[in-house]
């Protein structure tokens, strides 16, 4: 057993007498754990939101070599954006990550780690236009599907306003891929919410 004989603190002097113990040996933790309501909000929408996108991409590798399916790779990288890690490079500081790989749908601590930035790397350049554009038509759907749900069938309209400009915004380079996608700034749907339209 490991013998922790801390020098005196004086963080908590005056709160109590006896000794506080700080270790931080905890095997499998995270400072991500709030990503989880993320995995939620993804939920809400029929079938999941992310799972509904990674249907819009074909997968042309071949069966017998793929670790790291789709889904998981799309999951991996819109979780990864959300939770500020911008870049493909942060895969190996996350790939281990048990939150980062319950999101991903594994075993938090017996799973297989995230994919690594070369195989992120290679999955989004392998993505082809008419994919990019399947998938920007999917979430405008599911979006609006979901808002139709929310009020109740009584939504007569819903607008989706997506500024053209490769400006910073807060879902960073996802955003601005999906507003690639549509060629499109502003998108609305008919009083049934069945036809997904261009507006002049």
């Amino acid at each position: 057993m490991t013998d922790f004989t801390p020098a005196q603190c004086v963080l908590f002097s005056d709160l109590e007498k006896r000794p506080v113990l700080l270790a931080f040996d905890q095997a499998h933790g995270t400072c991500d754990g709030g990503a989880i309501l993320l995995a939620a909000a993804n939920r809400r929408f029929e079938n999941g939101l992310i799972e509904s996108l990674s249907t819009s991409l074909p997968d042309t590798r071949q069966p017998g070599k793929v670790d790291h399916h789709l889904p998981e790779l799309l999951r991996q990288r819109i979780y990864g954006l959300a939770c500020g890690y911008e870049d493909a490079n942060d895969a190996a500081r996350i790939g281990g990550d048990p939150m980062h790989k319950l999101l991903a749908g594994r075993d938090p601590v017996k799973g297989l780690d995230l994919a690594s930035q070369p195989t992120l790397s290679r999955f989004e350049n392998s993505v082809a236009p008419r994919s990019l554009f399947t998938m920007g038509m999917t979430l405008a759907e599911s979006v609006i599907m979901r808002h139709g749900q929310r009020r109740n069938g009584h939504a007569r309209r819903v607008n989706i306003d997506m500024d053209p400009t490769d400006a910073a915004t807060l879902w960073g380079a996802a955003v601005i891929l999906l507003q690639h996608a549509l060629r499109q700034p502003l998108l609305s749907a008919d009083a049934e919410l069945r036809q997904l339209r261009p507006r002049a």
